[in-house]
């Protein structure tokens, strides 16, 4: 168990996708997005989510990501944010996001 201490830890803030581009480089198939995170600014994340989602359905969809992770280079792209999501019933990664507007960088609680 941890506590709630540990919890708050971790930063997780709503972001708009505002740029999704193809990312031929990874190994499994994913997209490289440019999320805006209002005040907090742009930052960029390689997302697994191909199978699921085209580039289109991506464009001012609401996310949550942890945004307090150190940068992670993944082939010759460095990702800075972690985008959420989790497994359907294949496997495939899909996203979390709010069900409403709301600001974006706000903290997710």
């Amino acid at each position: 168990m941890i506590q709630y201490e540990d919890f708050a830890k971790v930063e997780m803030r709503v972001g708009k996708i505002i740029q999704v581009g193809d990312f031929p480089k990874a190994r499994k198939p994913a997209y490289q997005l440019t999320i805006d995170f209002g005040e907090y600014g742009l930052k960029h994340s390689s997302a697994q989510i191909k199978e699921v989602y085209k580039k289109e359905e991506l464009l001012n969809r609401l996310v949550i990501a942890v945004t307090n992770f150190p940068p992670k280079q993944i082939a010759n792209f460095i990702s800075e944010v972690l985008v959420l999501g989790v497994n359907n019933e294949k496997g495939q990664v899909v996203l979390l996001h709010p069900d409403k507007e709301v600001p974006l960088g706000e903290r997710v609680y």
